[in-house]
């Protein structure tokens, strides 16, 4: 599967769009009033004051304390790049704060330290404690983050974490346990080399030990080889903890016969025949970033008996700290912790592993596009697995009230899992499933209007994800001028730009298309033109010969002239079986609504067959379907004549037998409001609709733009279903993103009968 490539542009364009950085800090309360100001500020924020002043613990009741962690750095080793410096790692630290809201529903703000002075950042870290639930310590070099860290945790009394250090070593515990686990070995007797004696090595061989590697049995190796007792030339004291009593001087000699590799160190490390020489079914945890140690290819060539981890995604087996500190976190927040302590790290390490031994369900499966099973290639679980938020932090979280770290244990536990449940964002996780599967599917997809600017970045975006090939329909003169002045004109080297006048297919299409229309009133120069001018024919006539995969096009004209040229090609009719159904995803619910395209005024049979098309959509994204036939009545009240099709589409499909949950016809706040569904006990809807089906074109239009504008939702959409092939149609107020997201649904296959 090609990897993701990501050009400085885009990279560029990402954190500048469509506002400046990562995040934004919306209230949690209503600020409509003045009386919700009064309460807000002054004069009713005394009363939470006083509360804490005399019960300093309530803090975590009336404030966000108790869900609130800083990211903390001085910038002085960013990522692979080193000290660049507080200012410059700000982007860094706050696409950290974003993975814990992401992951775990923890707030984060980043804060950058402009010094190099230990004692400066101790005690500016230290005088914020009221502030935070926890404090998260990124790209700090070592040997500075060792004693920063260790002074937090003395003086501080909330969990104080170094993610380089301790995330890497969790996820790599997590996946030894595995990796042991199907060599038949046990840790206590293992030989186990470590190369990269930085604060993520030293962190990785601490932590094994704790959980039984034997001291003797371990050896440490650096830059100038093997650290062993006695060694003076580059030693520190952290280093020194870990002196083998060894006569290996060399990461080559150490290699011999060891049963475990653990690499943090830099490309290229180990070679083939330090492979070949190790242990039987031996484990090799190549962990350096961009580029591991050893490739899994290159292990694999050696040996087949070896199980390799490495840092990145485009292998099996990936390393990934976003598996841990997210959860650790959130147990830790939960029971309001003093600490992070060991116990906690090894019980999410531990569960971490469990959970990969687990039968993996059918939508992460479905997600990632292959299936996932306990073995050689999946020892640790994926980072979108939905089940990490629910079984790892209650691990974490029993291991601190274990340890009395916690100021307020969790007195219910099967409540906690299922809160956790509920925390998270099931529409993130919805498309990064498609997007994986698109990753897995490699369609080429054509996106015919190479004159906008958006649409080529949406190309670009497509082709350099790794989702595929991207035909942009255009002159080359005139796409790559866009290009330039978007900043991308490398791009038109990677882009395949076709049109009627460079393709050997012409002759083949304008045969298709005339056999078509010949009925219909088109001469030959009529096909002609459509064929070789118009470029939403040319390119619906690329995807009907198989030229192409998918088709994405309206972003630069009105979606009925658009769908009236794809009918040249297809037929995309109301008559046909056409349907428009749009995604609105906002606040972590996703509701289909229909039809958004195609259908002016259905009758009932039309909305059940509208119905069943919005189906073939959810469960395309791989959601369970719920449908409400939407009206301003419900269930027969007010009557009205203009209802009557919403109260008879129901009875149609209790006629055809379909296998979904249907009801209707219902007012939108009884589909779904559960309360208000309440009222009506007979309503055989399991839960809160998620499929609207609304009684005409202009009511679905109205009420998507409507919750695009002013409630901020994000629609997908209008995704064309029951046409012959996927052929996905834009608004012309499209964003990248909207395009982009567009070519995934065709590259999904979204709505298709298959």
């Amino acid at each position: 599967m090609p990897k993701a490539k990501l050009s400085r542009e885009e990279a560029l364009r990402f954190h500048l769009e469509p506002r400046p950085g990562k995040f934004d800090i919306t209230p949690s309360v209503a600020m409509s009033t003045q009386r919700d100001l009064s309460l807000a500020y002054s004069p009713g924020v005394a009363v939470p004051c006083e509360e804490i002043a005399r019960l300093p613990e309530t803090a975590y009741d009336y404030t966000n304390k108790g869900n609130l962690v800083a990211v903390i750095s001085n910038g002085t080793a960013v990522l692979g790049l080193g000290n660049l410096g507080a200012l410059a790692s700000k982007p860094v630290m706050e696409g950290k704060a974003v993975l814990f809201k992401r992951f775990a529903d923890v707030n984060s703000i980043d804060i950058e330290l402009d010094t190099e002075d230990p004692e400066e950042i101790i005690q500016a870290v230290r005088l914020m404690g009221p502030t935070f639930g926890g404090i998260n310590l990124e790209d700090i070099k070592a040997p500075e983050c060792f004693i920063i860290e260790q002074r937090l945790k003395e003086t501080m009394d909330i969990p104080v974490f170094h993610d380089d250090q301790h995330g890497t070593a969790v996820i790599c515990a997590a996946g030894l346990i595995n990796a042991l686990h199907i060599s038949g070995k046990k840790l206590s007797e293992c030989k186990i080399v470590l190369n990269g004696a930085g604060a993520a090595g030293i962190a990785c061989l601490e932590l094994i030990k704790s959980m039984g590697a034997k001291h003797d049995n371990c050896i440490m190796c650096d830059t100038k080889g093997v650290i062993y007792q006695g060694r003076t030339e580059g030693m520190n004291q952290w280093k020194s903890a870990h002196a083998a009593k060894t006569d290996h001087r060399t990461l080559e000699e150490a290699m011999k016969g060891a049963d475990v590799f653990l690499g943090v160190s830099v490309k290229g490390a180990v070679t083939q025949d330090m492979v070949a020489s190790m242990a039987p079914n031996a484990v090799i945890f190549a962990m350096a970033n961009p580029d591991p140690e050893i490739t899994p290819e290159d292990a694999h060539a050696v040996r087949d008996d070896v199980i390799v981890a490495t840092g990145r995604s485009d292998y099996p087996n990936q390393v990934n700290n976003v598996l841990g500190f997210p959860y650790l976190f959130r147990g830790a927040l939960d029971i309001h912790a003093r600490a992070i302590n060991d116990d906690m790290k090894i019980a999410c390490a531990r569960a971490l592993a469990e959970l990969a031994r687990a039968d993996v369900p059918d939508e992460v499966a479905l997600a990632y596009g292959r299936k996932l099973s306990f073995g050689r290639d999946y020892i640790i679980p994926t980072p979108f697995d939905p089940r990490l938020i629910y079984m790892i932090p209650p691990a974490v979280a029993k291991a601190g009230m274990d340890t009395g770290v916690a100021r307020r244990p969790i007195v219910d536990m099967d409540g906690y899992i299922h809160d956790l449940k509920a925390r998270m964002d099931p529409t993130a996780q919805i498309l990064q499933g498609l997007y994986a599967r698109a990753r897995q599917a490699q369609a080429t997809m054509v996106f015919a209007e190479g004159d906008d600017s958006r649409v080529l970045r949406a190309a670009v975006a497509y082709q350099r994800g790794g989702y595929g090939r991207a035909l942009v329909v255009g002159r080359q003169d005139d796409v790559e001028a866009k290009l330039k002045s978007e900043g991308l004109l490398e791009a038109a080297s990677e882009l395949e730009i076709v049109n009627a006048a460079n393709t050997e297919h012409l002759d083949d299409y304008k045969n298709f298309l005339y056999e078509r229309l010949q009925r219909d009133g088109f001469d030959q120069k009529d096909i002609h033109r459509l064929a070789a001018r118009d470029r939403h024919v040319f390119s619906a006539l690329m995807l009907a010969h198989g030229h192409a995969d998918g088709l994405v096009t309206g972003v630069t004209r009105k979606s009925a002239h658009v769908l009236d040229r794809i009918n040249s090609v297809f037929d995309a009719h109301a008559e046909d079986g056409a349907v428009g159904v749009t995604a609105v995803l906002h606040k972590g619910r996703i509701i289909f609504i229909t039809d958004t395209l195609v259908h002016e005024w259905p009758d009932q049979n039309d909305l059940a067959d509208i119905a069943e098309a919005a189906v073939r959509v959810a469960r395309g994204m791989g959601i369970e379907p719920r449908v409400a036939f939407a009206s301003f009545s419900t269930f027969g009240y007010p009557v009205s004549e203009r209802a009557s099709k919403m109260h008879l589409a129901p009875k149609v499909l209790d006629e055809r037998g379909v296998d979904f949950e249907y009801e209707g016809e219902m007012t939108v706040d009884v589909a779904l409001n559960p309360e208000a569904m309440k009222a009506y006990p007979f309503c055989r809807l399991t839960g809160p609709a998620n499929i609207l089906v609304v009684p005409a074109r202009h009511s679905a239009s109205i009420s998507t733009k409507l919750l695009q504008e002013l409630a901020g939702a994000t629609l997908i959409g209008p995704i064309l279903t029951g046409v012959d092939k996927p052929v996905q149609i834009c608004s012309t107020v499209s964003t990248v993103n909207d395009i982009l997201n567009m070519a995934i649904m065709a590259a999904c296959r979204i709505g298709q009968s298959e």
